[in-house]
């Protein structure tokens, strides 16, 4: 799409979304397909020239985004952003699009600018699985104690080292603030942990899930969460939840809406 002549340092955002299933991550890798990469490409095409990003939340391997946040600087102001952004979907595969392309303030950050990261984690309990909906959700198939859950949830509000709750954090900076963390019924058998931070380390999030799913299995106390934030280590967390119950599912650049987890 052609820009003006005008030159200078402009920076811009993207939101996409994109399902996760078939990539490898967010991330660009070599030889392997990621969202970043396919993105870039499709910049590079339709820009001219070639494009790095910058995204808000680097997700894993087969984990989703309803609005993740990518900025771009380029030396030349893009004339028609809408424009460019019908372009960039007709070229993009159909598992990402681009919602909007807009142009941001010099200096910002999708990553650096921004305050907060909410994710959303999907559990079916039902006995029988969607095979409709199993690349969105965890089916475990069995009933779970959602009370105990969500006291297990509130020990992790608040600021902690979250060594036990991240991969190879050894040796990592693992202290983050987590906001909000709640469970909640959609309806019978579909149950939604949303949780808020100012950011969070690599599979915090799944690991959080799976030590809550533990919880309302009824193989750990919800009491035990002190304890397992303060032993630093990965294995007292127990099992990690799967990556297709994952979406990354809004980025804040300023204060969450009091009435954030819940709505739409």
């Amino acid at each position: 799409m052609a820009a003006t002549q005008e030159t200078g340092v402009f920076t811009y955002r993207l939101d996409l979304a994109y399902e996760g299933t078939d990539f490898r991550g967010f991330a660009r890798q070599p030889r392997v397909r990621t969202v970043q990469g396919e993105l870039e490409k499709v910049l590079s095409v339709v820009l001219r020239e070639d494009v790095l990003t910058t995204c808000a939340g680097r997700t894993d391997a087969g984990v989703h985004a309803r609005r993740q946040v990518v900025s771009l600087t380029r030396s030349r102001r893009i004339d028609d952003e809408a424009a460019v952004a019908r372009s960039l979907n007709r070229l993009l595969p159909p598992d990402v699009r681009v919602n909007r392309l807009s142009r941001a303030g010099e200096g910002w950050s999708a990553r650096f600018s921004a305050e907060w990261r909410a994710y959303r984690y999907y559990v079916r309990t039902d006995p029988v699985s969607d095979p409709l909906g199993r690349r969105l959700v965890w089916h475990l198939g069995v009933p779970l104690d959602i009370d105990a859950m969500n006291r297990a949830a509130a020990f992790l509000v608040g600021t902690h080292d979250f060594a036990s709750f991240c991969r190879a954090a050894e040796g990592r900076y693992s202290v983050r603030e987590v906001r909000e963390a709640q469970w909640r019924v959609e309806k019978a058998g579909h149950l939604i942990f949303e949780v808020l931070a100012s950011s969070f380390c690599q599979q915090m999030v799944r690991s959080m899930v799976g030590w809550c799913a533990e919880v309302g299995r009824g193989r750990r106390e919800a009491s035990e969460t002190p304890g397992v934030l303060a032993a630093r280590s990965r294995q007292a967390a127990g099992p990690v939840a799967p990556p297709q119950g994952l979406v990354l599912w809004e980025v804040g650049y300023g204060e969450p809406e009091e009435s954030r987890p819940g709505d739409e």
